[in-house]
């Protein structure tokens, strides 16, 4: 196949097109705790249960996972897309996230959980991947539980775009 140039819009599209829930990730290093709405997200194993997560490299709750090694996902639930809005505000100019959001911490991570989601994962990280803007973290199920039933929050609920 011949080197043709990438076709930026058709990249744009394409990637856009493919289906993401829309989720709360909590973390904890030491007493500190933090949050970021998360949708780059895949169950990725069924023995050991294990899920993948992409986080900003630069992200304060990237290095609070890297030193900690662990995290926990909240599904949250379609019409819940405020909660996923509070969780973009990064930490260094919003202050405590979780101000007016009920949460408590999972037994096994001491992760934020959110207390008004469907549920939840909490997770170990097992592996990583490092590669342009984001990490790929791969953590181990280790902890789940369900608050409620109902529809997930999806990426393109939202009207938002991130990916492209």
């Amino acid at each position: 196949m011949p080197d043709t140039p990438l076709n930026e819009q058709a990249k744009k599209t394409m990637l856009r097109k493919i289906p993401h829930g829309v989720y709360v990730c909590g973390v904890k290093d030491g007493d500190d705790l933090n949050g970021f709405t998360a949708s780059w997200v895949m169950q990725a194993s069924f023995t050991p249960p294990m899920v993948t997560n992409c986080v900003k490299s630069d992200s304060t709750s990237h290095a609070m996972i890297e030193s900690s090694g662990v995290f926990a996902l909240s599904v949250l639930e379609e019409g819940q897309k405020a909660i996923a809005q509070n969780f973009f505000k990064p930490l260094r100019r919003s202050g405590n996230k979780f101000e007016d959001i009920e949460f408590y911490q999972g037994e096994a991570t001491g992760c934020p959980i959110i207390k008004e989601a469907l549920g939840y994962v909490e997770c170990k990280v097992v592996g990583s991947v490092k590669h342009g803007d984001h990490t790929v973290f791969v953590g181990e199920v280790i902890s789940a539980g369900e608050h409620k039933e109902g529809k997930p929050l999806l990426l393109e609920d939202t009207g938002w775009n991130y990916g492209g």
